[in-house]
């Protein structure tokens, strides 16, 4: 499996020259075996990136920019990619390689090497029991809310219900001091004011005299 590396020897942009450079440089560094193809100078390798890079990771305008990285014909990535595979010491994934004997994986001490005991360990770093027990906490999480939220409303609820009561209680009593005045107790109220007026006239006269 050969990687195919696509450039352009001629470009005048800084940052795809630099870009570029940092691709070949971390390959060759990792020793890994590699085709620089060219595309400023070769058309059908211009022609054959452009085809092969697929549509989703072309950019908006549809012209990939170098460099572009490829398996044989199994598309790898751009640099941006690359880059990110870098950071995560994943840079043989990235490229479809098997990674190397001893390059930065986790070699498990002869002491954890017991079959169940280290297949236990293992299960439990990747989300094994530890993930289901994480599950279960988060249901009982979201199911004590779910309760805290509905005793928040049974407490608000006889609230808002004496409030209620007291509001219509206000309307009836507004209501009654609004209604109309009957015949009768108009004329009874005539009654007793002309009453008062005949006493303070009574009253009046015993004065004068």
């Amino acid at each position: 499996m050969v990687i195919k590396v696509f450039l352009a020897s001629s470009s005048g942009s800084t940052a795809i020259k630099k870009k570029q450079q940092d691709v070949l440089g971390f390959l060759e560094a990792l020793k890994v075996d590699y085709a620089p193809l060219d595309i400023a100078c070769n058309e059908d390798n211009r022609m054959w990136m452009r085809e092969n890079v697929p549509v989703e990771k072309k950019p908006t305008n549809g012209i990939p920019l170098p460099p572009q990285i490829f398996n044989e014909e199994s598309y790898c990535g751009d640099y941006e990619t690359f880059f990110d595979a870098k950071e995560d010491n994943a840079v043989y994934a990235f490229l479809g390689l098997p990674p190397p004997p001893g390059s930065k994986k986790r070699e498990v001490p002869m002491e954890e090497c017991n079959g169940d005991e280290h297949t236990e360990e293992v299960e439990a770093e990747v989300g094994g029991e530890t993930g289901e027990e994480a599950a279960e906490e988060k249901v009982a999480e979201e199911k004590e809310a779910v309760e805290d939220t509905e005793e928040s409303l049974e407490d608000t609820a006889p609230v808002k219900e004496e409030e209620a009561q007291e509001e219509v209680e206000d309307e009836e009593a507004k209501g009654e001091d609004d209604q109309p005045v009957s015949e009768e107790e108009e004329e009874l109220r005539q009654l007793e004011e002309e009453e008062e007026e005949e006493v303070t006239e009574e009253a009046e006269e015993e004065e004068d005299e």
